[in-house]
């Protein structure tokens, strides 16, 4: 579960936009046309796939297009092809030739004014609104939407266009202080500042994160909280209008290494609920549009304040793949397409997503390995994986796999995701 920007790249070029179709014989009859619910998956990485999947068994054909050749959403969808996302002409033509239904954004690199532009065409629903896809892309707008806009509680925060700035704002806010760059994946180009000697490497840090070029950051109190939540919030349309649902609140933190664990459910007290709810329901509404919103929480007690928003699926919903009837990609897929969703949770869960990091080996383990490291792996009661085999340069930390458990609660649920994913880790 970096791209050449000269316009003259010659039409060898992995990235330019070309269909992945075996070409037609001169006298083959054209390929018929995709049927009109067509979907095109913006982002072919592996959470794409999962939801590529979704969609099919929902009777819709799917297009997966990404910057580069064999990502794991290209293996399954109906057509592929090979675009670069941040190419207005590339992506605009793209839909244009497909003519889809639906335009689905996977992905936090995209072209936003070609997903603008034809949102406002109309004929074409594109998922996220365009104000989403735009506030994707930019953390300060979409900070000051919640602050100064929707009036949602916040951390403290600044924002800074040069390392002096930078310092500048450390001095009048003190220490510690989190930096994050405008646009990036949850964690990605973050850093923790301390003493005011960190302020130049937090900045470069920041500003090279991503796939997009932004020359601002966002530098944020560290807030004393006692757990951070996702509120997986499902925007459908029902028979009176616009309806949003709830999941149950996902917890997580880092793992060891280069993981993230993340639990289904994660208490909370009625009040911090309640408020939970409230502000994922203001944040969401104001976003428009049909789907999963991922909605980042900090939680202290009863008070809870709002971090960051995600219009596309995130790695702590993993969890739901086993802890809920409707995963979050079912949930996504069904809400785009107007379909009834439920999010019954059916069990406490748990998931431990590992990544490939500076230290971690990904050479190919022979079959036989596989077969064991598996097979140990699942002994463990109510267990699953996922093993990630393709190259996934989608979302920036390529996901190698994913252990999954399910528990009459949740504390023995981690602990049995935790042992399957040392058994997985012997793989790496």
């Amino acid at each position: 579960m970096t791209e050449p920007t000269d316009a003259d790249t010659p039409v060898t070029d992995p990235e330019v936009a070309v269909p992945q179709v075996a070409p037609a014989a001169p006298d083959a009859p054209a390929e018929p046309a995709a049927p009109r619910n067509t979907v095109l998956l913006l982002g072919a990485g592996e959470l794409s796939r999962e939801l590529a999947l979704a969609f099919q068994r929902l009777g819709a054909f799917v297009v997966a297009v990404d910057r580069y050749a064999d990502a794991p959403a290209h293996g399954v969808a109906d057509r592929s092809a090979v675009v670069r996302l941040t190419d207005t002409e590339a992506v605009t033509a793209l839909i244009e030739r497909e003519k889809p239904r639906y335009v689905v954004a996977q992905s936090g690199a995209i072209a936003a004014d070609a997903l603008i532009a034809v949102a406002e065409r109309g004929g074409v629903d594109v998922f996220p609104t365009p104000r989403s896809t735009r506030l994707g892309q930019d953390r300060e707008g979409l900070r000051r939407l919640a602050s100064d806009e929707l009036g949602l509680p916040t951390a403290p925060f600044w924002f800074a266009g040069s390392a002096e700035e930078l310092g500048t704002v450390a001095q009048h806010a003190g220490f510690p202080l989190v930096v994050k760059p405008i646009s990036g994946a949850p964690g990605e180009g973050q850093s923790v500042l301390l003493r005011a000697e960190d302020v130049e490497p937090a900045w470069h840090r920041a500003v090279a994160a991503g796939r997009i070029t932004h020359n601002r950051v966002m530098a944020e109190t560290v807030v004393e909280v006692d757990y951070e939540v996702t509120l997986l919030t499902v925007r459908s349309t029902g028979a009176t209008g616009p309806t949003l649902t709830f999941c149950e609140p996902i917890g997580h933190r880092p793992g060891d290494g280069d993981a993230l664990e993340s639990w289904q459910p994660q208490q909370m007290t009625p009040a911090a609920l309640d408020a939970a709810k409230s502000i994922a329901a203001r944040m969401v509404n104001s976003l428009g549009g049909r789907g999963v919103f991922a909605v980042e929480l900090l939680v202290r007690g009863d008070e809870v304040y709002f971090s960051d928003v995600r219009t596309r699926l995130q790695d702590t919903g993993l969890v739901t793949v086993r802890s809920q009837r409707l995963s979050q990609f079912e949930l996504h897929a069904r809400a785009i397409l107007g379909l009834a969703v439920d999010t019954i949770m059916i069990s406490p869960g748990a998931a431990e997503v590992r990544y490939a990091g500076t230290e971690t080996s990904v050479s190919e383990p022979s079959g036989a390995d596989i077969a064991a490291v598996v097979a140990d792996a699942l002994a463990t009661q109510e267990s699953d994986v996922r093993l990630f085999g393709r190259p996934d340069e989608t979302d920036g930390r390529r996901r190698l796999g994913v252990a999954l458990a399910t528990a009459p609660d949740v504390i023995i649920a981690r602990d049995r995701a935790r042992r399957v994913g040392a058994a997985l880790r012997r793989l790496w």
